[in-house]
């Protein structure tokens, strides 16, 4: 299934897209409903809270007083440690029971106020953050929701910035127009981006681009930054390093609309390994893809030695950010020649420049020449001599420079 989170500061309108969502067909995990019907009278969790921190916590009738629970809750560290401690994991087990008793085929998204404080991103396929800005939501909440202006204020300012959830989120909704402009926003999102990827998901089926040169995006940076730290999450201590590689991660320079990332393995093994959990996470294998070409392409053994270009290959199921994800051994030729280029390339506009021209030449060309049938081919066959080239030069800078890639 694909997972989706959902946030938003407070006053942004996340309720208005969970339920355009759900009368869609999406699966609503709301972390707030949660939380309350994990206390509500007759549970085990009210139980606790009542031996935990007193009968007085309670009204009369036998319901949770929050602010009474709050007052004795947050006094201290050990009582607030005391009170998640009791409420997180019947959260996290209700939260459970929901994701999994969704459809295989279902679009699950967890409504959660703090998911950006809480770093929580990268546990999902895609995370959509809705948008307001301050002085709108300062109005909201004072005309609907009866707040103090300095109460509303000082809420927002408790939790993160823009800038914070920009970074955090793979899609950013405006909530500033009326209901009908969020409403039609999210049947876009819901068709055009949230059903094909799920689709992509169950059929393992990766999204492709042609070689076609978009300007200098600065997306591309943050895109790679979320990437990289979702492919850390789904990996964990079976890698070495995840980068942001490839023009992409090169500030100014035109390129595909394709995320490169690196992910460096101790083995192949390793990689073969996770095959599955990157296939489970949105980013399916392309098996035909086990190797690179050996720079030089010339001469044997060395680093042309064709058995040290051995790598695995993924891609990606989302249609909104295609990715390609290539699995390569620690310290193989093909692993450090994908550092060195990058950052080669950052600090040397001269080399950027030739690049940049022949990726164009290479573009144009294969718009009328596609060989195999695919452009593609025709745009890595103008590169391919470059990079003998390249290769040399980029290595004398490195040795110019005393470069090595930054962990």
């Amino acid at each position: 299934m694909l997972r989706v989170g959902l946030t938003g500061g407070i006053g942004a309108g996340k309720s208005t897209v969970s339920k355009v969502l759900a009368d869609l067909g999406a699966v609503i995990v709301d972390a707030d409903i949660i939380a309350r019907e994990v206390v509500e009278p007759g549970t085990p969790g009210l139980a606790a809270l009542v031996e935990a921190f007193g009968a007085d916590i309670l009204h009369s009738d036998g319901s949770l007083n929050r602010p009474a629970l709050a007052e004795r809750a947050f006094g201290s560290d050990e009582s607030r440690l005391r009170l998640n401690s009791i409420l997180h994991p019947r959260i996290g087990q209700r939260t459970a029971e929901i994701v999994n008793g969704a459809p295989a085929d279902g679009i699950v998204v967890q409504d959660i106020p703090l998911l950006v404080e809480g770093r929580m991103g990268p546990a999902f396929n895609l995370v959509i953050v809705v948008h307001v800005d301050t002085e709108e939501r300062v109005r909201r909440l004072v005309e609907l929701r009866g707040m103090t202006e300095a109460d509303a204020r000082a809420r927002i300012a408790a939790q993160a910035t823009d800038d914070q959830r920009r970074a955090a989120a793979d899609v950013w909704l405006d909530n500033s127009g009326t209901v009908e402009q969020i409403e039609e926003q999210v049947r876009s999102l819901f068709t055009g981006r949230l059903v094909p990827f799920e689709r992509n998901l169950r059929s393992h089926t990766v999204v492709t681009v042609p070689p076609v040169l978009c300007g200098p995006d600065p997306e591309w940076e943050m895109q790679g930054e979320r990437l990289v730290e979702r492919l850390r999450a789904v990996c964990g201590e079976r890698i070495v390093r995840v980068d942001h590689v490839g023009s992409t991660a090169v500030p100014g320079m035109d390129a595909r609309d394709l995320i490169d990332i690196q992910i460096t393995v101790p083995d192949l093994a390793a990689a073969d390994a996770l095959s599955e959990p990157l296939a489970a996470a949105g980013f399916p294998a392309l098996a035909e893809v086990t190797r690179d070409e050996p720079i030089p392409t010339y001469g044997v053994g060395g680093e042309a030695d064709p058995a040290l270009w051995d790598k695995r290959t993924h891609g990606g199921a989302d249609p909104g950010r295609p990715v390609r994800i290539d699995l390569r051994v620690d310290r193989w030729p093909g692993q450090r020649f994908a550092l060195l280029l990058r950052d080669w390339l950052r600090a040397d506009a001269q080399a950027r420049t030739e690049f940049l021209e022949l990726k164009r030449g290479a573009a144009a060309k294969a718009a009328v020449d596609a060989r195999e049938g695919d452009p593609t081919v025709t745009y890595a066959d103008v590169l391919a001599p470059w990079f003998d080239l390249g290769y040399r030069r980029a290595w004398a800078w490195a040795e110019s420079t005393g470069w090595a890639p930054e962990r």
